[in-house]
């Protein structure tokens, strides 16, 4: 029995890697995501039958799925150089002049190896990773930081499955390899396209986004981005140099038969012509890779050239990057207009004619904000440069002033004062530059923000999808949140693809939420700056929506984690007439949103100032039933472990926040223990 099912899970870790590097390593994946988890969920459930079987470098183990608090800076066993830069042919050639004068004898002869032989590889658009094996098994990543010494990233290099947990191949000791992280060009639009939902600020470029995922304390988030990784180099941990072991193009098959990515179009090249030959090439078909690319990394091949030619104190003398120039176009700024957000953000944006740029049609690009705009100079009628900014997303990068017409005064952009939608006043906070339309009903809000009001984390309503909501809004059934709980059987089966079981059930789910916990309703009504923890402690300490709204800023700014700027935004909320008028036609609607009360003025509960963290399964209530309850007594919950937390509650199959609360000498209770405790603290 155990040796079938150690086959099995052997099988089951086989495959799963194999389509881990189909997907996220070659692009070219063989299997659907359905399958994939189908296959993952039945590794995972071998491995809990026979927990004795898992192993550190199983698929399974690479999210833990628990924020870290920080990372710790590390020192690198050898410096992390950057790289020259060349941005033209000339540049490339005097490289290769460089190089043969660094590696021509000493008495003014040619060397016999004085004509090197170049491997040149694709330069990934996305940042520098050091990942450290031992004895095959992946022990850590660090960030390049400042080439001496970078962040262990380590919990977040696992979450990236383009990365092995283990290598393929059998190799003892430690080995240090080094490569890029980046991020594809589809999960970059994914990304992308959730934050526009959110109206949060677009990442401008892969790199950024790559950079700004691994910056992330939770694996979670990073595992969900859909990183990829790329290896180009070996590393000699104990001697602090360039590992031996043969020339460039043989260590790259060394690190594939390991069963680490390495991109595959790299090419062995016998000169610089051929080299300049290969940039050329992949300076035109560079859109048709599934990452982005910035240029190309040019690589003295031969170990023993490397060695004489060395390194200065910021680049080894025998590698260059050859960069590419950005893709640009020009064309017509032919108007200005502004779009309105889910959060009333108004940001303005450039229609162009039409100009192809980059394998694309771009016919608009963002314009940031109005003080941007007066920087560049940017007038309607216009001609205007264009490029992609990280050659993803359309910018203008300037105005060709000279070729303004003659005689004809081009009229600057003036920010509007009201929303274009609602006609409200838009607001300007002092120390901001975006411009907010802070109207809860303003038309251009609305779709979006009755899919964010109907959410799992807010009102949690199933079934009120994209669709639907677009179909509510544009017959005006939907006017704002309110009506949504006036909606009857026969307004719904009129609508496509609604029929009467399907309004039932919405119609049970809208029923449902009307007795929902307060910092459901704060979240989903869209009060800037309050998210879904803002909304919690805002919840527990005033209990009612009815104290909120006659909270003063005052009262406001003294609950913990409730600062002046979510002070203010909460206030400008209640005080807007449009959203009074609101909550009054919810409660009026039959909203009976509920506590409990956290923290009320003059009880701050028998738990206040304790910090709980919640691992494992508890049987008898749910993890958001007991952070209510740990909440209702006047306690914090937080996500991780640390020497700051008062008690860790451990439930079934725990996670390693168990471990790490023991190793720091953390309190723990059972769930039993945990009930008794919030029964006699009532």
């Amino acid at each position: 029995m155990a040796k079938s099912a150690a086959t099995r899970i052997d099988e089951l870790r086989a495959r799963i890697r194999h389509h881990e590097e189909r997907y996220y390593v070659l692009h070219d994946p063989e299997i659907t995501d359905t399958e994939f988890d189908r296959l993952l969920k039945q590794l995972e459930a071998l491995e809990r039958e026979h927990p004795t079987l898992v192993t550190v470098d199983s698929p399974t183990q690479r999210v833990g799925g628990r924020p870290v608090e920080g990372f710790e800076t590390v020192a690198h066993a050898a410096p992390l150089l950057s790289l020259d830069n060349a941005y033209d042919e000339d540049e490339l050639r005097a490289f290769d002049e460089r190089v043969r004068k660094g590696l021509s004898d000493p008495e003014g002869g040619e060397a016999d190896d004085a004509s090197p032989v170049y491997v040149a590889e694709l330069k990934i658009d996305g940042l520098s990773i050091a990942l450290t094996y031992e004895d095959g098994l992946l022990t850590r990543g660090v960030t390049r930081g400042d080439g001496t010494q970078g962040e262990d990233v380590t919990s977040n290099v696992r979450a990236i499955r383009a990365i092995p947990l283990g290598l393929s191949a059998p190799v003892e000791g430690t080995v240090e390899v080094r490569g890029e992280i980046y991020l594809p060009r589809a999960a970059f639009a994914r990304v992308n396209r959730d934050r526009e939902e959110r109206d949060e600020p677009l990442f401008q470029n892969p790199r950024n986004a790559a950079a700004g995922t691994m910056r992330t304390l939770d694996p979670a988030l990073v595992a969900a981005r859909g990183l990829g990784a790329y290896v180009y180099q070996v590393t000699d941990a104990q001697e602090a140099r360039t590992a031996p072991g043969g020339d460039h193009h043989e260590t790259l098959g060394t690190l594939q038969g390991w069963g680490l990515p390495v991109e595959p179009h790299w090419q062995r090249c016998d000169d610089i012509e051929a080299v300049l030959a290969f940039c050329r090439d992949w300076a035109e078909k560079r859109q048709t890779l599934e990452f982005e690319i910035d240029g190309v990394v040019v690589k003295v091949d031969a170990s023993p050239q490397r060695a004489r030619l060395g390194a200065t104190a910021k680049f080894p003398r025998w590698a260059i990057a050859f960069k590419f120039p950005p893709e640009q176009a020009t064309t017509r700024l032919e108007r200005i207009e502004v779009n309105v957000g889910r959060t009333g953000a108004v940001t303005p944006y450039a229609v162009l004619e039409p100009v192809r740029l980059g394998g694309s049609t771009i016919a608009r690009a963002t314009l940031h904000n109005a003080e941007e705009i007066a920087r560049k100079d940017l007038r309607a009628g216009d001609i205007v440069v264009v490029e992609k900014g990280g050659d993803v997303i359309p910018k203008i990068v300037e105005a060709v002033v000279t070729r303004r017409p003659k005689g004809k005064r081009l009229r600057r952009f003036r920010m509007p004062t009201r929303c274009p939608q609602c006609d409200s006043p838009l607001v300007r906070p002092d120390d901001e530059v975006v411009w907010r339309c802070v109207n809860a009903s303003c038309p251009a809000m609305l779709r979006r923000r009755v899919l964010h009001f109907a959410s799992r984390r807010a009102m949690n309503i199933e079934g009120l999808g994209e669709s639907l909501v677009e179909q509510l809004v544009e017959t005006a059934l939907v006017k704002d949140f309110a009506d949504l709980f006036a909606l009857d059987a026969p307004a719904l089966e009129g609508l496509e693809r609604m029929g009467e079981k399907s309004a039932a059930n919405l119609l049970a789910e809208i029923d449902k939420s009307k007795s929902a916990e307060v910092w459901r309703l704060l979240h989903g009504v869209g009060i800037r700056h309050v998210g879904e923890g803002v909304a919690q402690v805002l919840a527990g300490a005033f209990g009612s929506v009815a104290a909120l709204v006659a909270a003063t800023a005052e009262a406001l700014e003294a609950v913990d984690e409730v600062g002046p700027i979510v002070a203010q935004a909460v206030r400008e909320f209640f005080d807007d007439p449009g959203n009074q008028g609101l909550m009054v036609r919810l409660e009026a609607a039959g909203l009976r949103v509920s506590g409990p009360v956290v923290n009320p003025a003059g009880a701050p509960g028998a738990l206040a100032g304790q910090t709980f963290v919640l691992t494992g399964t508890l049987q008898a209530m749910s993890r958001d039933e007991a952070k209510a309850a740990i909440q209702a007594l006047g306690g914090k919950v937080a996500s991780s472990v640390s020497r700051k937390t008062s008690v860790v509650v451990v439930g079934a199959e725990p996670g390693s926040k168990a471990e790490k609360a023991r190793a720091l000498g953390v309190a723990t209770l059972d769930e039993a223990a945990f009930r008794k405790l919030i029964i006699e603290s009532r």
